[in-house]
């Protein structure tokens, strides 16, 4: 079969012909129409990402349809389409991964292939409203988004709520998830083209964060936010806690930004402020996302499509931070 294989840090994704996984009897072997790319992908190209092995086929996420199935496999059927959950073995504490869980793409082989072998309890029947290239889009990104938002944060009708950094897949389905939940969604970004897609995407208003008093504009318009998901943390964090309202929630997932090392300890005890780590999801949670993307027919944007041959100008595309939306690769 052909794969994109990294052989190594810094080296490029190069498209070879592999071997096709062969599966035990819990297992099935996904023939992948789409995957998708996520930061994740990059930072272990450059070697910026725990427990480092190569060759390795990278790509947490994707769709496809069932190609053969182990048999003990009960609950999956040969030709089925499906999406792939890409978060194994969280453990039976919802509040918190177990030591044996680990992510599609690093350790195992991942969906950057023709092919990917997964664990049957792993997939799931895709969205039918979905093309196969719109399912792909969801998993990692999406789960992170909803245990960030839904779990964590616990946005509610009618709350106001601050997605940081619009433009990426993770803050894009923050937005979406909160929307649906009929929050009161803004949106934050150094790109006002950014701003204004949010804004014909549902949101109600942006801020430009590279605007000194952003936060002081924020508060004036919309009296603070019950919830805040961000995904950069770094020295612009002390402004979210500026924004948040009494009793707020701020929950992030990434830390692009860098370290926080400027919070004022009062700011958050006065202010009665919950602050929550996240980070992807159970798959309790990926049964719930599919279950609201369902219901809303909700619909994920795609930034930009590459061929699996043009695996590393996806990459580089990535690396640049210019998308808006996901980046999507035909299989």
């Amino acid at each position: 079969m052909k794969a994109a294989v990294l052989k190594g840090v810094h080296q490029p994704v190069v498209l070879e012909e592999v071997n096709k996984p062969e599966i035990s009897s819990d297992e099935v072997l996904v023939a992948v129409k789409n995957s998708a790319l996520n930061h994740r992908d990059v930072w272990i190209q450059k070697g910026q990402y725990a427990g480092l092995k190569f060759p390795i086929i990278l790509g947490s996420d994707g769709a496809g349809i069932v190609y053969e199935i182990g048999n003990e496999v009960k609950n999956v059927s040969v030709g089925q389409e499906v999406i792939i959950c890409p978060s194994w073995y969280w453990g039976d504490n919802p509040k918190v991964q177990a030591k044996t869980y680990k992510i599609l793409g690093l350790p195992d082989n991942g969906t950057f292939a023709e092919f990917v072998k997964v664990p049957a309890e792993f997939v799931y029947t895709k969205p039918k409203h979905l093309s196969f290239a719109q399912a792909a889009a969801y998993p990692l990104a999406g789960l992170t988004a909803y245990r960030a938002t839904i779990t964590r944060a616990n946005v509610q009708k009618d709350e106001n709520v601050l997605v940081t950094g619009i433009g990426g897949g993770v803050a894009f389905f923050a937005m979406q998830f909160a929307i649906a939940q009929g929050a009161n969604v803004y949106v934050t970004s150094s790109d006002e083209q950014k701003i204004q897609k949010a804004i014909e995407l549902g949101a109600k208003g942006g801020f430009n964060y590279k605007q000194g008093d952003w936060d002081k504009i924020a508060t004036q318009q919309t009296g603070g936010f019950d919830a805040i998901i961000d995904g950069a943390a770094g020295d612009g964090f002390i402004k979210l806690i500026e924004v948040a309202k009494p009793a707020g929630r701020i929950v992030f997932y990434g830390g692009t930004a860098g370290n926080i090392n400027n919070i004022l300890p009062a700011k958050v005890f006065w202010k009665q402020l919950t602050i929550m780590g996240s980070t992807m999801g159970s798959t309790t949670e990926f049964e719930a996302m599919l279950a609201m993307i369902e219901k809303h027919a909700l619909i994920p944007l795609i930034s930009h499509e590459f061929e699996l041959n043009d695996i590393q100008k996806a990459f580089e595309t990535m690396d640049k931070g210019n998308q808006f939306g996901k980046i999507v690769v035909r299989i």
